[in-house]
Formats: structure tokens, sequence, C-alpha cells
């Protein structure tokens, strides 16, 4: 039986699978990952060879000098690891030709002389090939199958030493002259620690090299995760940047919008009474004063946030903007930059809204005392742009002669309703209603209430719009004081 995992067929039946498994990791078969070389690395690997001639050619010399080495012309003995060594020039571009040429030159040598490719010098070139061919390779396959095909013949060599050559006769020679009083036997012994310290000197190339491979590979995900995150740092940078823009024009709609109504209702009832009534046209006017300057000074608020961060800010809202904005700023140049309006700025604001020819109702519900206090900046803010936009709606688009304003706040955990009602925690609610028919000729652009939506889904609320079966206008949103964020239900709209 063979189960499907992960795109890999693995056997399920013998207890083999698991190692080939962990094997295919550890060697990377199916990677395609290609190790950089990096800048400078042809000069590093010159410097490298050099470096490694020289140690050699100190080896050889030592070695001679101590009567080590047997009877050779020295050309060829600097021949041989000239051999061996010359491939690491290229380790990082072609490593599986180092690994295939040092081992046939490694291979020459040890024919032709045996005593120089035993000399650490020698073998440290050639443990550092078959080392720089596994930590290079692109291809593990191909490196692998390469590797396959060096310890074939080396071992290979080996085994023919000491079954048809002269390397038993060689070891019982050795093992007369000097006797043997350990264990093993002398040719068992030396047979098998020959081949225990091959199998370290090979195994430690290939396994070491794959190491080497593994950690580079490891190294470059770290630095693309790195570049990752950091690409997606930058994008909700600019994220936040684009929902503060929204927020911005969505209070500077709301700001404008609700004060140029009142002007404009202030101005024509002004100047219907100028002549007749002196005294109600001066008080519409100052109602018209009093929104320019509020108008004014909410609008600087926001323009300065957008400001905020450039060295001269403070020039730009100094004493300048005093002298061109009259009665905004205090005497002393310094600009006004209240908090922004809540749930306790709602009074104040459906005074704004009255007059005499507009009533405005307010009333507000609490589950229990002093629960309108649990209402957040956020959703006291909404509620409140939410109440300026839907009674200027209704003073603009609207035949009614008034609105009225219900302001809910429920802490009590509510279960079984479903939607925002039904989530623990409690809500906070508004509610607009008029009883007038919409006014010809007076439709609106629509902002006012996509920003109404945007707001009361950046705060998980549900909203609704629409004509009432009674007559007249309704606008009721609905905003969590805890909770998950519901289903937005958008009714139909005006304005």
């Amino acid at each position: 039986m063979r189960i499907r995992a992960a795109g890999r067929a693995v056997s399920a039946a013998r207890p083999g699978a698991t190692w080939r498994s962990r094997s295919r990791d550890f060697f990377a078969i199916d990677d395609d990952f290609v190790r950089p070389a990096g800048a400078g690395a042809g000069r590093r690997d010159i410097v490298l060879t050099l470096v490694v001639l020289a140690a050699s050619a100190l080896g050889l010399e030592l070695a001679r000098s101590a009567a080590i080495l047997g009877e050779h012309a020295v050309w060829a003995e600097y021949l041989g690891t000239t051999a061996m060594a010359a491939p690491l020039l290229v380790r990082r571009h072609y490593p599986v030709f180092v690994a295939i040429g040092s081992s046939l030159a490694f291979f020459v040598v040890g024919l032709t002389m045996p005593d120089v490719a035993v000399q650490l010098s020698v073998q440290a070139i050639y443990f550092f090939s078959l080392f720089s061919s596994m930590a290079w390779a692109r291809d593990r396959k191909v490196v692998l199958g390469t590797m396959g095909g060096v310890l074939l013949l080396m071992f290979g060599w080996l085994a023919v030493q000491y079954s048809v050559g002269n390397a038993i006769d060689t070891i019982e020679a050795s093992a007369g002259k000097v006797g043997t009083t350990g264990l093993f036997g002398h040719v068992a012994a030396t047979v098998t620690y020959s081949l225990l310290v091959n199998a370290l000197y090979f195994g430690g190339a290939v396994l070491g090299g794959q190491a080497a491979w593994r950690a580079a590979r490891e190294r470059a995900r770290l630095a693309e995760q790195t570049q990752t995150v950091r690409a997606q740092a930058g994008t909700l940078r600019q994220h936040a940047v684009v929902q503060e823009r929204l927020r911005i024009a969505r209070e500077l709609h709301d700001v404008v919008a609700h004060h140029v109504s009142v002007m404009g209702v202030q101005a024509a009832a002004a100047r219907r009474v100028l002549d007749r009534d002196p005294a109600a046209a001066s008080t519409a006017l100052g109602s018209v004063e009093s929104s320019a300057r509020e108008a004014v000074t909410e609008m600087r608020a926001l323009l300065g946030t957008l400001r905020q961060g450039e060295p001269d800010d403070t020039a730009r809202w100094g004493t300048a903007g005093a002298a061109s904005l009259d009665g905004v700023t205090s005497p002393d140049g310094a600009s006004h930059r209240s908090p922004e309006p809540g749930v306790t700025a709602i009074p104040g604001l459906i005074e704004q809204l009255a007059d005499p020819s507009f009533t405005v109702s307010y009333t507000v519900v609490e589950s229990e005392p002093g629960a309108l206090s649990r209402v957040s900046p956020a959703a006291g803010l909404t509620l409140y742009r939410t109440i300026q936009e839907a009674v200027s709606n209704v003073r603009r688009h609207s035949t009614a002669s008034g609105a009225g304003v219900v302001l809910r706040v429920d802490t009590r955990a509510e279960q079984g309703e479903g939607g925002a009602a039904g989530r623990a925690g409690g809500f906070a609610e508004v509610e607009v209603l008029d009883d007038g028919r919409p006014r010809t000729g007076s439709s609106g652009s629509g902002l006012g209430l996509l920003g109404m939506r945007e707001r009361v889904a950046s705060l998980a609320g549900t909203l609704e719009i629409g004509p009432r079966v009674t007559g007249g206008f309704r606008v009721r949103i609905r905003l969590p004081l805890v909770g998950p964020a519901p289903d937005d239900r958008d009714g139909d709209d005006r304005g």
C-alpha cells in the first residue's frame, strides 16, 4: 500500500520508508535552490587555491626532509598536487567538475605515488574539493550521482588492492617484522581500520558539504523572508496612510456639508426677515458667523493632522494664520485643536442644528446610569457624525419641519437575537427619524452616506437607511461596545 502525502509517494508498509524520506529531505533531492556565488567570489577562490598550494608544497618539503617520501621526481609530485588543487579555482561555478577532476588526479597520484597521496596536505586538498562540490552544486541529483561514482571508484580501488593486489602480502610482511599484541588479527585490523578511516573521510566531506549547502539555503530563505516582511510593512504603512486620508476626507465632508447647510438655511432666513424683523435677521446672521468659525476651526484641526511631521508646521499655523483667520485662533496666534467630538458633544450639536423653523428633539436611553460613559471615543465620533449628516440631509433634501434623534446605550449581554444585538457586551445605537417627503431637485452626491457606511463598517457595526412605512425617513446605526464583527446590513439610501 502507498499513501500520497504532500505530493510525494511514501510507503506505509516498509519501515525503511521513513529513513528514505529523511534522506531525501536532508540531501534536498527536489530542491531547486541555487546558492549564489557572491561578490568577489573569483578573487577569493584564487587566493584560496594559492594558499592551499603553498600549504601542500610546505607539507611535501617537510615529508621529503623527513625521508618519508620515496624516490620520485619533484616535478611529478608538484604536478600531481597542482592538478588536484587547480579545480578549486572554479569550485563555486563548476562544483561537479571539481569533484570529478580532483578525484581523477587523486586516483592517478595514488597509483603512481602512493606515499605522496597519503600526505596530510594532499589529503586536505582532496577533502576540501569534495566538500566544495557538495556545498555549491546546483543540481543535487547530479552531485549525489557524481559522489556515488567517486565513492564506488575509491572503495573499489581499495577492494581490488585487498583482494587481488599485493596489499595483503604487504600487511602480513609488516606484521612479521613488528609482531602483534592486540585483540584482533593484524590483517583484519588493518583492513577494518583503513575502511573506517576512508568512510569517515569521504562521509565527512559529503555530509559536511551538504550541511554547508543547507545552511546557505536557510540564510537565503531568511533574507527572502526579511525582504517580504519589509515589503509587507511598507504596504501596511501605505494602507494606513490611505485609511487615514479616507477618514479625513469623511471628516471634511461632514464638517463642510453640515456647516455650509446651516449657513445657507440661516442666511436665507435672515434675507427673508431682514426688512421687517432686523433682530431676527441679526440672530440668523450670528448663527451663520458661528457656523463659519466652527467649520474653519474643525477644518484646521483636520489639516493639522495632515501636516503632522512637517518641520514648518508651527510656522504655517502660527501668527500668520491668526491674522488671516480672524477669531479662529487665540490672540497669541495659537490654534485651537480641540479633541474630536463624541457623545458628550451631541447636545451642543443638536442646539446648532435646531432653529425656530426646524426643531430637533434629542432623547438618551441608557440601560443603567452611566452607560453613556461606556461608549468609546471612536464610536462616539461615529454617532456624532451620523447625527450631523442625517439631520443635515433632512434639512437639505426633505420637506420635514423637524427631526427626532434617539441615542440608546445598552450594556447588558443579550442572547438569541442574532446580529449586533445578539452579542454579549451591549451596544450603542442612534436613530434619526423625520416625517417629511423627498424635496424635488435636491438630490445629493451620496458621499455622506458612503462615509457613514465606511465609519460603521470600520467599527463592526450595522447600518439601516431607508424610508419608513408610516412616512418619512429613518437612519439607524448600531455599534458594539465589545464583541466580534457582524455582517453589515445596508438598506436603501438617500442624499
